[in-house]
C-alpha cells in the first residue's frame, strides 16, 4: 500500500486512534521511568546512611511505576474493543486520540511528581526519620490523578 493511499481520509481515524494509543503508552512509560529513577537515585544516597531500610526504599522507589501500568491497561482496554479498523468513524478516532493524550500526559506528570515525593521520603528515612507510612500516604495523592485519567479512558472506551 502506498503512503498516499494510507493517508487518505478513510484511514485518518485509524491513524488518529493509533497515535492516541502510542502517546498513552509512551508518555506513561517515560513518566514511570523518570519517577522510578528518581526513587532509585535517592535510594543509592540513602543506603550510605541507613542500609538496613532497603525494603522501604525499594517499595517507595517502585511506586511511580504504576503509571506506566495504567498506560498499558488503557491501551489494552481500548485495543481489545476491536473498534480500531478501517471504516471507523472520525469521532471514534478522535475519542481514542483524546483518551491517549489525556492518560499519557496525566500519567507522565503524575509519575514524575510522585517520584519527587517518594525521593524525599527515601532521603528522610535514610536520615533516620520514621516517615515511611506518611510518605506512602502523600505519594498516593499524585497517583489519584493517574487513576482518574485511567477511569476516564475506560469510560471513553465504553462509549465508542
Amino acid at each position: 500500500m502506498e503512503t498516499t493511499e494510507m493517508m487518505n481520509a478513510g484511514n485518518l481515524p485509524v491513524i488518529l486512534a493509533y497515535t492516541g494509543l502510542a502517546l498513552m503508552l509512551v508518555l506513561s512509560g517515560i513518566g514511570s521511568a523518570i519517577g522510578v529513577s528518581m526513587g532509585g537515585n535517592a535510594t543509592v544516597g540513602a543506603l550510605k546512611k541507613n542500609p538496613d531500610a532497603f525494603g522501604s526504599y525499594m517499595l517507595l522507589s517502585a511506586l511511580p511505576g504504576t503509571q506506566g501500568l495504567y498506560g498499558f491497561a488503557g491501551f489494552f482496554v481500548i485495543n481489545s474493543q476491536g473498534v480500531i479498523q478501517e471504516g471507523m468513524s472520525m469521532l471514534q478516532g478522535v475519542a481514542i486520540l483524546a483518551a491517549g493524550v489525556a492518560l499519557g500526559f496525566v500519567a507522565l506528570f503524575s509519575a514524575i511528581k510522585q517520584g519527587g515525593v517518594t525521593s524525599n521520603g527515601i532521603a528522610a528515612i535514610g536520615s533516620g526519620n520514621d516517615v515511611f507510612g506518611n510518605t506512602m500516604i502523600l505519594a498516593v495523592f499524585p497517583e489519584l490523578y493517574a487513576i482518574i485519567a485511567f477511569a476516564a479512558t475506560f469510560l471513553i472506551s465504553a462509549s465508542i
